[in-house]
């Protein structure tokens, strides 16, 4: 899956996540955060030109605190917050992303 189809993929997901919350429905929450947390990690693979993900000590391009925020997020995967710590992180992968290949073509 290339970068653009996982974002895509990633604002259909962040949609009904917002939804879900908005109307305090949490009976779905868990399989929505799953879905954009593996489409995280499908994106911090292809930053690093990766197949599969290493641990992340060992990436090149990576959002700052990576393992932390992550770790929380994982551990709390139906709190509100860990949904926000993850667009984040969505957000902060995607200006990286884009950063990598600026500097691939130059």
């Amino acid at each position: 899956m290339d970068a653009a189809s996982i974002l895509e993929e990633w604002k259909t997901v962040k949609d009904q996540l917002e939804d879900v919350f908005r109307r305090r429905d949490l009976t779905n929450v868990k399989t929505y955060m799953d879905k954009g947390i593996e489409l995280f990690k499908q994106l911090l693979a292809l930053t690093n030109d990766k197949t599969e993900l290493p641990p992340f000590d060992q990436l090149v391009y990576k959002p700052v605190n990576l393992a932390e925020r992550f770790e929380f997020i994982m551990n709390r995967p139906n709190l509100y917050h860990s949904f926000r710590q993850l667009s984040e992180l969505m957000k902060e992968l995607e200006k990286l992303y884009v950063k990598n290949n600026v500097k691939k073509q130059v």
